[in-house]
């Protein structure tokens, strides 16, 4: 058959996609006259602009006669889920572990999924060409890690290969002297310890898709390993639902991989990866059979959400003015759409209102899909992100995650106090190198506004990762508020230099001269722990002993800028965030201040 099925798994920013670009480039897959960017497979341009891998991609390269099928998977816990489903389409795992950091948070999760799953593992020690590494150190972190997590013999044995995928070098060996450049050894090192699918050619057809893709076109694709038999374009072929129930369909497209592209073929066989169309709401876990031949495999685990936020149409008084999309059945329409590809995603109409409660893994995998739809022309506003709390045997429960801060030694006390107002409970404290490495258990609810103040304390030294432990018992105290209240625009207009001179020894601005505000926007962090109400749009009385030109003699503090989840992680209950395509504002969900002072009487 001469098949190999891998995935790559790591924790964020420790090369993966790096790797998988290497490998493609020197095996001979692309043409020499083919151009090839850099993280070719981070195809969409948010993963291009932030650096990361949202989405889990597949490719497969051409290498001595056989077909290796790699998969590139995402790194952030947030989108975690997807490597565990992957777990069941591939025979091995290249495990990247950078050179310095060593073994991080989100190794420990893959790794898990893959010893879990049985494949086989190859460890990657990849940025050896560093200008600092620990090479010996991180092995024994490696080795530690998978006894920790309650390897086998076999799979304790594990070989190792030493890389720069930046520089396209690797060894069999940790010195850096004996580094060649190209990556056959970990070619070859893929071949002999990965073993080829263990599946039946001849038997009935058996198919499960474990990642989901959406086309206009064809509508939702299942991308999965055929595990039995052989599956050909416009065949007859039996879904086993979720509930057992059986549907029929014919399968329109067929999709293998080769390279960057996913290419159209007229049949595929056992162990292939490959991609299909047919049935429009083809679900993860569920399995394509021959008619008659009806045989399930087991459902596949799909994350619950833990964070959920809710949407709304625009409100606000400058709603329409800049995108293209602002009614609620486009919206409506977007979020469902979305929901065809992320499995990890739900949505749910709030009743009698142009409102949606949208669920998610985390904070990142909805500031995703709202920076998708602002940069697509929609306008939305969307409130503070909460957790997802659940009633486990009579008791109310919340999500508790694993984090592991480094930072520098002077910068580490702050956050300890901090984490510690946040009701986290510290695990273990290392320090190497004058860098503090602290490992914590957090409720999530407690990480909500953190990012933003952690950069702040670490002067953006920090390094911070974070995944989901487990659900325990809520406690009822209020965790994460902002301390300090915010100045609110009591009046519509532009925004004057001397206004702004006015209030800024009050708080901290967020707007300069000459932006358009409304009433209950907010246009600054007030010094105190009230909200003030101020005007930024007056202008100065002119009179026959004054110049018109003094106004441009006031200085002013530049303001405070924020990006879209620096705004999620700043705003309070009552606070909204506005979000149209070329803007991201703050504001009240109450805009008058009659109506907010109403509200808090009611709310006392």
């Amino acid at each position: 058959m001469n098949i190999r099925n891998i995935a790559i798994i790591a924790h964020v920013d420790h090369g993966k996609t790096t790797l998988v670009d290497q490998l493609l480039k020197l095996s001979g897959t692309f043409r020499d006259n083919e151009q090839v960017a850099e993280r070719a497979m981070d195809s969409n341009a948010l993963e291009r602009e932030r650096g990361i891998t949202i989405l889990a991609k597949n490719t497969a390269i051409l290498y001595k006669g056989h077909r290796i099928n790699i998969m590139d998977t995402p790194g952030h816990a947030d989108f975690g889920g997807e490597v565990e489903r992957i777990m069941n389409m591939v025979d091995g795992v290249l495990l990247v572990v950078d050179a310095y950091e060593g073994t991080m948070p989100q190794t420990r999760f893959v790794l898990k999924k893959a010893l879990e799953a049985g494949v086989k593992p190859i460890v990657v020690i990849n940025k050896v060409d560093r200008p600092v590494v620990r090479i010996s150190e991180v092995m024994d972190e490696v080795l530690e890690l998978f006894m920790e997590l309650g390897a086998d013999d076999e799979q304790l044995d594990f070989p190792t290969v030493f890389v720069s995928a930046l520089q396209g070098t690797s060894s069999l060996s940790p010195d850096l002297t004996t580094q060649v450049p190209n990556m056959d050894c970990l070619f070859d090192m893929i071949l002999e310890e990965i073993p080829e699918p263990q599946v039946d050619i001849d038997g009935p057809l058996q198919f499960q898709p474990a990642l989901l893709d959406y086309n206009d076109y064809v509508g939702r694709i299942g991308i999965g390993r055929i595990q039995r038999g052989t599956m050909h374009v416009n065949q007859m072929v039996s879904c086993i639902r979720a509930d057992g129930s059986i549907t029929q369909f014919r399968i329109q497209k067929l999709f293998g991989y080769l390279g960057l592209h996913r290419l159209e073929v007229e049949e595929a066989k056992a162990g292939d990866i490959v991609a299909i169309a047919g049935l429009s709401d083809i679900g993860v876990g569920e399995t394509v059979c021959e008619i008659g031949q009806e045989d399930p495999l087991p459902l596949l685990h799909i994350d619950e959400p833990t964070i959920q936020m809710v949407f709304g149409t625009n409100t606000s008084p400058f709603a329409g003015q800049d995108g293209k999309f602002i009614t609620a059945s486009k919206i409506e329409d977007r979020l469902l759409r979305e929901t065809n590809r992320d499995v990890s995603l739900r949505v749910e109409r709030v009743p009698n209102k142009e409102e949606w409660v949208v669920s998610g893994r985390g904070e990142l995998h909805l500031s995703i899909l709202i920076e998708n739809m602002r940069r697509e022309g929609f306008e939305i506003q969307v409130s503070r992100p909460k957790v997802i709390l659940k009633t486990i045997d009579g008791v109310l429960c919340e999500p508790y995650e694993s984090v592991q801060i480094d930072a520098p030694e002077e910068c580490i006390g702050s956050v300890i106090e901090s984490l510690g107002f946040r009701r986290g409970i510290m695990e273990n404290m290392s320090s190497y190198d004058q860098q503090a490495r602290i490992q914590y258990i957090v409720p999530s609810r407690g990480l909500i506004g953190f990012m933003t103040n952690f950069l702040t304390m670490t002067k953006g030294y920090g390094i911070i990762s974070h995944s989901f432990l487990e659900y325990r018992p809520a406690e009822g105290d209020t965790v994460g508020e902002r301390g300090l209240g915010v100045l609110v625009s009591i009046d519509q207009g532009q925004t004057t230099a001397y206004a702004l001179g006015g209030v800024e020894d009050r708080g901290v601005m967020f707007v300069e001269p000459g932006e358009e505000v409304y009433e209950g926007m907010i246009v600054g962090e007030h010094s105190r722990d009230n909200d003030l109400v101020v005007n930024v749009t007056k202008g100065k009385q002119l009179t026959n002993t004054r110049s018109s030109t003094k106004d441009s003699t006031v200085v002013l503090k530049k303001p405070r800028t924020f990006s879209l989840e620096a705004c999620l992680d700043y705003i309070n209950d009552d606070e909204l965030v506005e979000i149209t395509p070329h803007h991201i504002r703050l504001r009240k969900r109450l805009l008058t201040e009659l109506d907010r002072r109403r509200a808090y009487r009611n709310k006392v």
